[in-house]
């Protein structure tokens, strides 16, 4: 039986036997489908590929013919538009609604799929919206503990109305009753915690050794205090010892054999990933079948032709005959798209990808290769953590197919510290922590909607209060608690977004903002926007939403009447002279000059070393700046030049970014 391959079910009312068609529940569903019917919440903690999805596909049938609606969240846009997918073919394209920021399609439906981001963005405004939902289904809830987002999972329930129920799930979580208690505590009802350690399809760690090949943690460690040892006798010898080969992705799958495959071979690194995929095709160790480079084009077959020019499409033509691919953010949607389709058919042997796999795309393979256990975080190279180890492992093993799932790691033996890898490999010990923390937008609204006493009351209710307090979370010091918040207050009134208890015309404006608030109000809820033409406009958004790498190269920079006019009105505001994003002004033409002037996605790409995956991102964040602009202001003009600079992002996306 193909893995989560959906059923039309039924149940008996006693609940002492619960099918979905002909296949009993796991005691995990049962548990959580039971609670579910008692109008629970519920948190599931279960492995990777456990089934936890069926659960949430009860909550969707039960409420089929009410007028209550769904809302299911996903931490990131590629895991919301799988799900937009997968639940449009089961419910019907009329009954499924998907909000991403630059996507917005059918948001009155019965069932809406959407980042989590936009649902917390709800329910902070008290969106009309919200008020006949009867659940939201979180997945991937230990997103929680990302230093960066997890404050928007707190937020999420802190903020949702009292009829709402969740339903939370989660790879393995150590503390899943500690977090059940804390939504029990601040929302008053009754909430499940529902525990599977068991996989349907077991588990067998191993390690890939230059010298022993694929072997067992403990006969590598004594292999390796063995080599050391003779170093230690050879130091005395002599001055120079070889310096020890690293271990190689091909003969790592050579070992590993046919038998073994699909694989999901996991790097960090994407241009890695490319060059893998290249390394192995050119190995020939499978038979070509161009049916596969046949069924890729036909998917592209409506894209812009430009398309295979890309230097990622050349490679992966050479690649894909073999049943080799690769597959990370920096490659178009209709790509990944395209490949993703392809593994799902059984037609990909190897797919090398970074962790844009690992996160609720159900598409498990049998063998799951680390290149490395350990990877860059944005600021240093460091050890996985055990969730994220356990997330990526947990693509091995298909349900109804394999009996064992086998994950192997690479090891450089100079390199290798037992103790590290015993902990990150050998059960999932990551507590979710809270990472609360207070945004400009979410002051705003609290100002706009509460007294003083209620927003001390709300700000009680936040987990780290609870890991902090426990049941007196009520009894944090006033002190503590709104240190934060009157820094924040502070600031707004001395740039008068509040002046007494009131938001001004900008403080309402950059309360339905979601970033960079303070600089989004000063440029487009005051006159400021009056002086600016959409160019100007697109390029202050460009800057607001550009992420700086070391790395990234631009060219062709342009330097006109437009950009030194729009220095100018910068420079003379008090506020927004300050705002180091704007030093990127000058770069930023290389990438909006050429899509204002008309000129095309691939016209673009010749001005920087971006890869196209990664300017698509840039511009859809464009697309959501835009949108976030249009809700917030009730300017006509401003709203009239919003929607012309819609205009020239989408024309320059066209056919080549799509949902899902």
């Amino acid at each position: 039986m193909p893995f989560k391959e959906r059923f039309i079910y039924k149940y008996i009312l006693s609940f002492k036997l619960m099918q979905f068609k002909s296949f009993t529940l796991d005691p995990f569903q049962e548990e959580a489908i039971q609670a579910i019917e008692q109008n629970h919440s519920v948190v599931v903690s279960a492995p990777t590929g456990s089934g936890k999805t069926l659960i949430a596909d009860f909550i969707i049938d039960k409420h089929r013919n009410d007028p209550k609606r769904i809302m299911y969240t996903a931490p990131i846009k590629a895991l919301s538009n799988q799900k937009f997918k997968d639940f449009c073919k089961e419910y019907g394209a009329e009954n499924v609604g998907l909000m991403t920021g630059d996507a917005v399609i059918n948001s009155n439906a019965k069932i809406i799929v959407m980042t989590t981001e936009i649902y917390r963005n709800m329910v902070v405004a008290q969106d009309s919206d919200i008020q006949n939902v009867a659940y939201v289904i979180f997945d991937e809830v230990h997103y929680i503990n990302d230093i960066e987002r997890g404050y928007v999972w707190e937020e999420s329930v802190i903020y949702s109305p009292e009829q709402v129920r969740f339903l939370c799930l989660s790879a393995t979580i150590p503390n899943a009753q500690e977090f059940s208690n804390w939504i029990a505590a601040i929302k008053k009802h009754t909430v499940q915690t529902v525990v599977a350690t068991k996989r349907n399809v077991p588990l067998q760690h191993l390690f890939y050794d230059i010298e022993l090949g694929i072997t067992e943690l403990d006969a590598l460690k004594q292999a390796v205090e063995e080599d050391n040892l003779r170093n230690r006798r050879l130091k005395n010898k002599s001055r120079f010892r070889e310096r020890a080969p690293e271990p190689h992705h091909i003969v790592l799958l050579q070992e590993l054999g046919p038998d073994k495959l699909p694989c999901f071979f996991f790097s960090f690194s994407r241009k890695d990933c490319q060059q893998k995929a290249r390394e192995l095709a050119r190995e020939s160790l499978f038979k070509k079948d161009y049916s596969l480079l046949q069924a890729f084009s036909e998917k592209l077959k409506d894209a812009p032709p430009d398309i295979q020019r890309l230097m990622s499409t050349k490679i992966l033509k050479e690649t894909l005959p073999q049943g080799i691919a690769f597959h990370h953010a920096g490659l178009l949607p209709i790509v990944k798209n395209a490949l993703e389709d392809l593994f799902a058919q059984g037609k990909i042997k190897v797919l090398y990808t970074t962790e844009t796999f690992a996160v609720g795309i159900n598409m498990p393979a049998k063998t799951v290769c680390f290149n490395s256990l350990r990877k860059y975080d944005g600021q240093n190279f460091r050890n996985l953590n055990t969730k994220e180890y356990f997330q990526i492992a947990g693509r091995a093993g298909r349900r109804g197919i394999d009996t064992m799932g086998y994950v192997i790691s690479m090891i450089y033996r100079p390199t290798f510290k037992y103790h590290e890898v015993k902990a990150i490999t050998s059960a999932d010990t990551e507590p979710i922590k809270s990472q609360f923390r207070l945004s400009v937008n979410t002051v705003l609204n609290l100002v706009a909607q509460h007294t003083k006493p209620e927003i001390e009351h709300i700000l009680r209710l936040s987990f780290w209060s609870y890991q902090k307090f426990g049941n007196d979370y009520d009894k944090v010091p006033s002190k503590v608690l709104l240190a934060r918040y009157d820094n924040i207050i502070k600031k707004l009134r001395k740039q008068e977004f509040i002046i007494g208890e009131e938001l001004t015309e900008k403080g309402r404006f950059s309360a339905k903002v979601f970033a960079d608030e303070i600089t989004m109000g000063e440029l487009f809820a005051t006159d400021v926007q009056d002086e600016l033409d959409e160019y100007q406009i697109l390029l202050t958004l460009a800057c607001l939403a550009y992420e700086p790498r070391e790395m990234n190269v631009f060219k062709n920079i342009q330097r006109n009447e437009q950009l030194a006019s729009l220095k100018s009105t910068l420079l003379k505001h008090e506020s927004l002279s300050h705002e180091k994003k704007f030093l990127h002004l000058e770069i930023m033409t290389c990438l909006l000059h050429p899509i204002y002037s008309g000129k095309s996605f691939f016209d673009v790409l010749q001005s920087t070393n971006l890869l196209e995956g990664d300017l698509i991102r840039f511009f859809a964040q464009l697309l959501d700046r835009i949108g976030q602009i249009k809700k917030a202001s009730t300017n006509y003009k401003l709203l009239n030049k919003m929607n012309n600079c819609k205009g020239i992002v989408e024309k320059a996306l066209e056919g080549i970014y799509l949902v899902g």
